[in-house]
């Protein structure tokens, strides 16, 4: 260790990068879990190894070598994370299926506060929260892994193809080059638009209002009213994924039935509006259930995803939340 720092000085210094470079490895990994490990790995092979920074690039520039280095280690291992609609067709009400599949195939939600820094300027901000949208990151996966790095690097956080190439130990004309390539790609089957302003503006605001109380009374008229008709709903971690109104509110009544009488909390998440659901308990009060996230197109729910939390072990302590209410 070098003396030029004290072991506290240099772990605050490292600390002042983690929300970004959790953003980052999320973009990478399209997993809360993974990114968060990514990170910490990132952070502990800093800490071993400040006495060898030099100087010669900034800090924030050597953190982010470090994290990309650990991501592409974890992507060589052939892991790409998919939302039910990149793996199966949609399925016909009639022959719905619950069938399971692991965690490590699932595009995982994340907290806002997790990976979006403080940022003073509204287009700024807008880009950030655009570029954690669970669409975005899910298009992301379909690029190779050190595509996926020169565009993020790139086009959400503006860095410079000089910067890049450095990082990534290759030339210029290589980074130009992977990125040509990766917005073909991405052109090729682009990211659904996000119609959601920033902060919310009041038709959306009243827009969630309705639908909490459409969900909370278990009312699919009202539901019906709120979802596009091509709206999409999506139920981690089974395949299952069905579009269109009268499929996802049949569905509500068969097989979600239990979910008659939830509650949802607001919670921040991917950028776009979310809630924690938690249906009736029969001793009482509710239990975790989803992390719902919703995306919004001309005045409509669009895509209605639901993150089931089967044990109440992954999504509410990562979001921070209890998992039970009081009745």
């Amino acid at each position: 260790m070098s003396d030029l720092a004290a072991p506290t000085d240099i772990d605050a210094r490292l600390e002042g990068h983690r929300r970004e470079l959790t953003g980052y490895c999320y973009r990478m990994l399209g997993s809360a879990f993974e990114a968060e490990d990514a990170v910490q790995d990132t952070m502990v092979r800093a800490w071993r190894n400040f006495d060898k920074f030099e100087g010669r690039s900034s800090l924030r520039s050597w953190l982010y070598r470090i994290a990309t280095n650990v991501c592409l280690d974890l992507l060589n291992a052939g892991n790409k994370r998919a939302r039910p609609m990149d793996l199966t067709s949609a399925a016909p009400l009639a022959q719905a299926a619950l069938s399971l599949r692991p965690d490590n195939v699932w595009l995982e939600p994340m907290p806002d506060a997790r990976v979006l820094p403080t940022l003073h300027d509204p287009a700024e901000a807008a880009v950030a929260k655009e570029s954690v949208r669970l669409a975005f990151v899910a298009a992301l996966q379909q690029l190779p892994a050190k595509q996926r790095a020169v565009l993020i690097l790139r086009e959400v956080l503006a860095w410079k193809a000089s910067e890049v190439a450095e990082l990534l130990d290759t030339s210029v004309a290589s980074v130009n080059s992977a990125l040509q390539r990766a917005r073909a790609t991405l052109a090729e089957a682009p990211p659904a638009d996000s119609a959601t302003s920033d902060p919310l503006d009041e038709e959306q605001q009243k827009l969630l209002d309705r639908y909490v109380a459409a969900f909370e009374g278990y009312d699919m008229k009202a539901l019906t009213e709120l979802l596009a008709e091509d709206a999409i709903m999506t139920m981690p971690p089974f395949d299952l994924w069905l579009r269109g109104t009268s499929d996802i509110t049949g569905f509500m009544t068969t097989l979600g039935a239990e979910c008659a009488g939830s509650r949802l909390v607001p919670v921040s998440a991917n950028g776009t509006p979310a809630f924690a659901h938690y249906k009736p308990d029969p001793e009482g009060g509710f239990t975790a259930w989803a992390v719902q996230i919703l995306e919004i197109s001309e005045g409509r729910i669009a895509g209605y995803h639901c993150f089931l939390d089967l044990d109440a072990e992954r999504w509410f302590p990562l979001f921070g939340l209890p998992t039970k209410l009081a009745g």
